[in-house]
C-alpha cells in the first residue's frame, strides 16, 4: 500500500505532537524509582499509535484507546503516593487522541498539540495565578460574564419586540455583555500594564467593537478611581481611532467613490484622534499614579452595563420615533438620527444611497459629517452620565477636535 502525502503529513504532525508533549513531560517526570513512567519516547509512540489506529478503522481506535487508558491507570497506581495528580495520565490519553485527529484534521491537531504543551509547561504560572493572583471577586465576575454571554444571550429572541422595530433583546443584551467585557479587558490590562499603557490598549481594542461602550466603560473606571481619570480619558480618546478606521472600511466596501471623497476628512479626523489621545496620555505619563501598583478590585459592575443598555434603548426609541415622524425626506436628518445610535450604520445607509445613484457623491460628505456630530453627542452624553462632569470636560476638547478636523477635511475636499 502506497503512502499518500496527506497521510505522511499526518504521521509527521502526530510525531511532532508526541515530541512536544513528551519533552515537557520528560522534564517533569523526576528522578529515582518513583519517577513518572511516561517520558518523551512514550508520548511519541502514543501519538503515532493514535495515527495508526485511525488508519486501522474504528476498532483500532477503540483498542488503542483502551490500552492507553489501562496504561494511564497503571502509571497512576505507580506514582500516586509521590504525585497524586493525574496530569501525566490525562496527557497520555490526549496525546493518543491528537494522533488520531492528526490524520483527519491536521491543522486543528497541530494547534491543539501546541496548546496542550503550553498548558503543561505553564504549571507553576497557572498555579500561582489561580492561588495567589486571582481573587474570589475576580473569579465570581468572570463566571458572571461567562453566564451572561454563554447562557443568557443565546436564550434571548433575536427580533424586535416594539411597534417601531427598534428594540432587539438579543442586540441589547449583547451590549450588556460588551460593556462588561470591555470593563474586564480594561481591568486585566490595568493589572498587567498599569493605568497608562493598559487602559490605552483596552480603549483602542474596545473601539473596534463600540467606541460608545468603551467610553462608558472608561467613565465607570474614572468614577470608581478618580486618580486614573486622565488615563481613562486617554483610553476613551483612543477608542475613536478604530471608529474612524471602521468608518473608512464601511464606506469603502459599499461605495469606493464615497471613500475617495471622504479620504481627506477621515485622515484629518484620525490624525486628530491620535494627537488628542497622545496629548492626554503624555500629560498623565509623568504622574506617580502611572507607575503605582494596582490593587485587586472588581473587573466590572453589572448594574453599570445594564444602565448603558437602558440609555441606548432610549436613544434607539428616539431615533425610531423621529424617523417615523419625518420619514426619509431628508438624508441629513435621517443620517443624524441614525448616528445617535450607530455611526457606521448611518454611514452605510449614505454609502448605499450613493451606490444606488440616489445621492451624488459630492453631496454625501455632509450627511456623514452630521452622523459623526450626532454620534459624538451621544458619546459625550454617555461620558457625562457614566463618568461625571470632570470626565466629560476632559474628553470634550478631543471629541471637538475630531469633529472639527473632519469638517475641515470635508470643506477642503470640496474646494
Amino acid at each position: 500500500m502506497q503512502l499518500n502525502p496527506v497521510e505522511l503529513y499526518g504521521y509527521c504532525v502526530a510525531f511532532a505532537i508526541g515530541l512536544m508533549i513528551g519533552i515537557e513531560r520528560e522534564r517533569s517526570k523526576g528522578e529515582g524509582p518513583l519517577r513518572a513512567a511516561a517520558g518523551v519516547r512514550t508520548f511519541i509512540l502514543l501519538a503515532l499509535a493514535g495515527a495508526i489506529a485511525q488508519q486501522a478503522s474504528g476498532v483500532g481506535i477503540a483498542v488503542g484507546g483502551a490500552f492507553v487508558a489501562l496504561a494511564a491507570l497503571a502509571s497512576y497506581r505507580h506514582s500516586r503516593v509521590e504525585d497524586p495528580g493525574l496530569t501525566t495520565e490525562v496527557a497520555m490519553l490526549v496525546t493518543f487522541l491528537l494522533g488520531v485527529l492528526a490524520m483527519t484534521a491536521l491543522p486543528v491537531a497541530a494547534a491543539l498539540g501546541v496548546v496542550v504543551a503550553m498548558v503543561l509547561a505553564s504549571k507553576s504560572r497557572l498555579h500561582d495565578f489561580t492561588r495567589k493572583t486571582l481573587t474570589e471577586q475576580e473569579l465570581h465576575d468572570a463566571l458572571l460574564l461567562a453566564a451572561a454571554a454563554v447562557v443568557v444571550l443565546p436564550l434571548l429572541p433575536d427580533r424586535a419586540i416594539d411597534p417601531w422595530q427598534a428594540l432587539n433583546p438579543h442586540t441589547l443584551w449583547m451590549l450588556v455583555v460588551l460593556v462588561m467585557a470591555i470593563n474586564a479587558a480594561g481591568y486585566v490590562a490595568l493589572r498587567m500594564l498599569g493605568p497608562g499603557a493598559g487602559l490605552a490598549l483596552a480603549g483602542f481594542i474596545g473601539g473596534f467593537v463600540s467606541s460608545t461602550a468603551t467610553i462608558a466603560a472608561m467613565g465607570d473606571r474614572a468614577r470608581a478611581s478618580p486618580q486614573w481619570r486622565m488615563q481613562c480619558v486617554s483610553a476613551a480618546l483612543c477608542s475613536n481611532i478604530p471608529t474612524i478606521l471602521m468608518l473608512g472600511v464601511v464606506t469603502g466596501a459599499l461605495s469606493p467613490p464615497l471613500l475617495s471623497t471622504l479620504m481627506l476628512p477621515l485622515v484629518c479626523a484620525g490624525s486628530a484622534a491620535m494627537l488628542s489621545a497622545w496629548i492626554v496620555h503624555a500629560r498623565s505619563a509623568s504622574t506617580e499614579v502611572e507607575t503605582s501598583q494596582v490593587a485587586p478590585g472588581r473587573p466590572f459592575e453589572p448594574r453599570h452595563a445594564l444602565m448603558f443598555a437602558a440609555i441606548v434603548s432610549a436613544i434607539l426609541l428616539l431615533s425610531a420615533g423621529v424617523h417615523r415622524w419625518l420619514g426619509d425626506t431628508g438624508v441629513q436628518i435621517a443620517a443624524g438620527v441614525a448616528g445617535l445610535a450607530d455611526l457606521h450604520a448611518a454611514a452605510a445607509s449614505v454609502a448605499q444611497l450613493v451606490a444606488n445613484g440616489a445621492l451624488d457623491v459630492d453631496d454625501a460628505r455632509w450627511p456623514v459629517f452630521i452622523a459623526l456630530i450626532a454620534n459624538s453627542m451621544s458619546k459625550l452624553l454617555m461620558a457625562w452620565l457614566r463618568g461625571g462632569r470632570g470626565f466629560l470636560l476632559r474628553l470634550l476638547p478631543g471629541v471637538i477636535a475630531i469633529v472639527a478636523a473632519f469638517a475641515t477635511g470635508a470643506w477642503w475636499a470640496g474646494l
